[in-house]
C-alpha cells in the first residue's frame, strides 16, 4: 500500500475526528452544565429539545457533503467553474432553510415542544431551548457547509481548528452565562447558538487566502444542480435525522415506562451516544474526500484501499469505545446526576452497558453510508440509512419495549445496528467485486 496514500488517510480521518468530537461538544457541555444548575428536569428539557440538533446537522451536511462531493469530483476532473457554482448554489440554499427554521422557531417553539414530548414540567425550558436554537439555525447549516467544502479544498487543519474552536467558546460560554450570570437554560442555548458564529468566523481566513472561493458566491442558484447535491447528500441527512428520529421514539417509550426520571437517565446516554456517533461521523467524513478525489480520477483501486482501511479503523474504534463506557460507567453518570438520584444511576447504568453493544455495528453502517454516498452510489447509501434511521429501529423499539420493558428499548437499537450492518457488508462487498472485476479488465486491456 503506498505511503502518501497511508498518510492522507490518516491526516483526514484524525483531523476530522478530531472536529467532530469538538463539535459534539456543544451538546455534552450543554448537558453537563444543565445537570449542574438545573437538575433531573432540566436534562430531561434538554434531552427533548435535543432532536432539533439532528435536523440542523442533517440540512447542513447534506448541503454540505452533496455539494463537496460534486465539489471534489470536479475539481479533480479540472472543471473549476462548474465547481464554483456547486459552492454557490449549497451555501444560499442553507441560507433559505435555515431563515426558514429560524422562522419556525420564533413562532411555533411551543407547538415544537409539545409535540416532541414536554409537559407541565419540561414545557418551559424546553421551549425556549428550541426558540433560542432554532433562532441560530442559519450559522449551524452554513457552518456545517463551509466546514465541509474548506476540508474538500485541501484545507482539513482550518476545518478541524474552527470546529474545535467552536466547541471550546461553547463549554467557556456555557459556564459564563448559567453560573455567574445565572441566564438559566436561555444561557445554555445561547452559549451554543454563538459557537458556529466564532466558527464561521474562524473559517474566514481560508477565503481571505482563496479569493476565488468569495467570487464564486457571486454566481445564482444553479436549480438543475439541486436534485444532484441533494442525492449526493441525502445518506448523510438521514445519518442525522435517524438520531433524531431514534431520540424522539425512545423519549415517547421511555416516558410511559419510566416518566421523566427515565429521560433523564436516557439523556445521559444519548449524550455519550452523540460523541460516540460523532468519532465515526469523523472517520467517514475525512474518508469522504478522498474517496470522491480517487473516484473522480477512476483510480478503483485506491478507493477500494480507503475503504477497507475505514472498515478497519471502524472496528478498533467501536473496541475503545464500549470498553471506556464499560470500565467507566459510574464515573460518567456521576458527572450529569447532581441531584445523586438512585433512580438515575439503576436506568442509566444497565442502559449504557446494553446501548453501546450497538456501536460494534454502527461505526460499520454509518462509514459504509458516507463512503457508497461519496462514490456516487446514492441510491444504496439511502438504502442503509433510511433502514437504519426508520424502517427498522422505530417497530423494535415498539415491539421490544412492550415485551421487555426497558431492557428492550436498549436491546433494540443493538439488535437494529446489527440488521443493518448485514445490509452494508453486502452492498460494500458487491461494490468491492465491482472495483476488482473493472481493475482486472484494465489489466487484460493494458496486456492485450
Amino acid at each position: 500500500m503506498e505511503k502518501s496514500l497511508l498518510r492522507n488517510f490518516a491526516k483526514y480521518v484524525s483531523l476530522n475526528i478530531l472536529g467532530m468530537v469538538g463539535l459534539s461538544f456543544y451538546v455534552l457541555a450543554d448537558t453537563y452544565f444543565i445537570a449542574k444548575a438545573l437538575g433531573a428536569t432540566g436534562i430531561a428539557s434538554l434531552n427533548l429539545s435535543i432532536a432539533v440538533y439532528g435536523l440542523l446537522h442533517g440540512i447542513g451536511l447534506m448541503l454540505g457533503i452533496g455539494g463537496a462531493t460534486r465539489f471534489s469530483i470536479l475539481k479533480a476532473q479540472r472543471k473549476d467553474n462548474k465547481a464554483a457554482q456547486v459552492f454557490s448554489t449549497s451555501i444560499k440554499l442553507g441560507l433559505v432553510a435555515g431563515v426558514l427554521l429560524a422562522i419556525i422557531g420564533l413562532f411555533g417553539s411551543k407547538h415544537l415542544a409539545l409535540a416532541l414530548g414536554a409537559n407541565g414540567f419540561t414545557l418551559p425550558m424546553t421551549k425556549i431551548y428550541l426558540m433560542t436554537i432554532l433562532t441560530f439555525a442559519p450559522f449551524f447549516i452554513v457552518n456545517n457547509i463551509v466546514i465541509t467544502f474548506v476540508r474538500n479544498d485541501n484545507n482539513p487543519n482550518l476545518s478541524m481548528l474552527a470546529m474545535l474552536a467552536g466547541s471550546f467558546s461553547n463549554i467557556i460560554l456555557d459556564y459564563v452565562f448559567m453560573f455567574p450570570l445565572k441566564m438559566g437554560m436561555f444561557g445554555a442555548a445561547f452559549a451554543t447558538g454563538l459557537a458556529p458564529v466564532i466558527s464561521i468566523c474562524l473559517l474566514l481566513l481560508h477565503f481571505i487566502k482563496n479569493k476565488n472561493m468569495i467570487t464564486a458566491l457571486k454566481e445564482k442558484i444553479v436549480w438543475p444542480l439541486v436534485p444532484d447535491l441533494s442525492a449526493l447528500g441525502l445518506p448523510a441527512f438521514v445519518v442525522e435525522i435517524s438520531s433524531s428520529v431514534v431520540l424522539i421514539t425512545f423519549n415517547w417509550v421511555i416516558l410511559g415506562l419510566e416518566g421523566n426520571l427515565g429521560v433523564a437517565a436516557y439523556g445521559v446516554i444519548a449524550n455519550l451516544a452523540f460523541v460516540g456517533v460523532a468519532i465515526f461521523t469523523g472517520l467517514a467524513q475525512g474518508v469522504q474526500p478522498l474517496a470522491s478525489h480517487y473516484y473522480g480520477l477512476g483510480d478503483d483501486v485506491k478507493v477500494e484501499k480507503i475503504r477497507n482501511l475505514a472498515m478497519l479503523a471502524s472496528v478498533f474504534m467501536a473496541i475503545a469505545i464500549y470498553s471506556g463506557v464499560l470500565f467507566s460507567t459510574d464515573n460518567i453518570i456521576g458527572l450529569f446526576n447532581s441531584e445523586n438520584n438512585t433512580e438515575i444511576v439503576r436506568i442509566a447504568g444497565t442502559g449504557l452497558r446494553i446501548y453501546f453493544l450497538g456501536f460494534f455495528f454502527l461505526g460499520i453502517n454509518i462509514v459504509t453510508t458516507i463512503f457508497l454516498g461519496a462514490i456516487e452510489k446514492a441510491r444504496e447509501a439511502f438504502i442503509i440509512s433510511i433502514a437504519r434511521g426508520f424502517i427498522i429501529i422505530v417497530p423494535l423499539v415498539l415491539v421490544f419495549s412492550r415485551i421487555w420493558g426497558m431492557i428492550g428499548v436498549w436491546s433494540a437499537f443493538v439488535v437494529s445496528e446489527l440488521i443493518v450492518m448485514i445490509m452494508a457488508i453486502y452492498f460494500a462487498a458487491a461494490k468491492g467485486r465491482l472495483l476488482r472485476s473493472k481493475h482486472g479488465a484494465h489489466q487484460e486491456s493494458a496486456l492485450g
